[in-house]
């Protein structure tokens, strides 16, 4: 149990090296404390004793181990309100009637990874969980058709698909196959089944089957991978804890890794979380912070990622007001 001053000195601590990445010595904590350097340093002893702070090898001051965030994230922190112009720029976004959903969620996350320097990711319910319901073709023009997808879900994904020489009545047979053949199916296994189940009975129905199955495959193998969006990943470069250039390219492969990003939805609850270094899935140098959306069309998982000197308290109000207005 730590008492009032030792709180307030790990509270100082933390936000003084988040603000700034440097050490911090006990003269800054004396002028707010107004008390000796023996005492503050005893103080950093024991917080340091009690595994909250910890010595870098380049300086005498300390700066928050993990243990140390913890504690803050839990006991000390309070939420930074957003100021009017942030608001103003996300109200914007959702308050946008021409956007859908999913648009609104990427705009916003793009937006806060601008405001931040973090990387927001946002991971899509998982394709198992969506069952083709049907899809249907728009004609454009004699080249050109737009795709729609629908999910048991409501979730509507369009793609636009260029088909030189092929009439729409060979299209439309193809989409009658599909229908009648694969409804049902989850999005993930939909390319299987396209290669095992239609392929090989496409061409006794449609004369130019090459050409169309071939487009299909790719639009649904695209709705397939759409499942995880990042952005701002080029914001790791800013961070003085990522200036290594192994490190660097350690955490940009592991991004670049859907299965490690997958993990970001596990044993998710409907609540903001923070998993801080080794909390977390994807490296033990970093913070994720996380929350569960859920509306009548959607679900999904929306992340803020960076250095474990991250700003908790106003990353935590950021996401909390998307949230808010996705589920509105």
């Amino acid at each position: 149990m730590l008492t009032n001053r030792q709180e307030k000195i790990l509270k100082w601590i933390v936000e003084a090296y988040i603000k700034d990445a440097k050490p911090i010595g006990s003269n800054m904590i004396c002028k707010r404390l107004k008390c000796s350097s023996a005492t503050v340093r005893n103080e950093m002893s024991a917080l340091e004793e009690m595994g909250l702070l910890e010595k870098t090898h380049t300086s005498s001051g300390r700066i928050p181990s993990e243990k140390g965030y913890r504690y803050y994230v839990d006991h000390l922190m309070e939420l930074k309100k957003m100021n009017a112009e942030e608001m103003l720029k996300l109200q914007i976004i959702f308050h946008n009637q021409q956007l859908a959903l999913s648009d609104c969620i990427e705009k916003s996350l793009q937006l806060i990874s601008d405001m931040t320097s973090y990387t927001t990711i946002v991971l899509g319910s998982s394709s198992h969980e969506n069952l083709l319901k049907q899809i249907e073709v728009v004609p454009i023009d004699d080249a050109n058709v737009i795709v729609i997808i629908v999910t048991d879900k409501g979730h509507v994904e369009h793609k636009n698909i260029h088909l030189d020489g092929v009439e729409l009545e060979e299209i439309k047979k193809t989409v009658g196959l599909i229908n009648t053949l694969i409804t049902g199916t989850p999005i993930d296994e939909v390319s299987t089944k396209l290669e095992y189940e239609i392929k090989p009975i496409i061409g006794k129905y449609v004369s130019q089957h090459e050409q169309i199955y071939n487009a299909f495959y790719h639009v649904f193998s695209d709705f397939t991978s759409q499942n995880i969006n990042i952005v701002g990943k080029n914001n790791m470069l800013k961070q003085p804890e990522f200036s290594n250039i192994d490190k660097i390219r350690e955490i940009f492969n592991k991004l670049d890794d859907k299965n490690i990003l997958s993990k970001i939805e596990e044993d998710d609850d409907n609540n903001i979380n923070v998993y801080i270094g080794k909390e977390n899935n994807i490296d033990d140098d970093m913070t994720v912070i996380k929350t569960h959306f859920k509306t009548d069309q959607d679900e999904g998982t929306i992340a803020i990622v960076g250095p474990k000197r991250m700003e908790y308290d106003r990353v935590l109000g950021l996401l909390e007001f998307i949230k808010e207005n996705i589920e509105r």
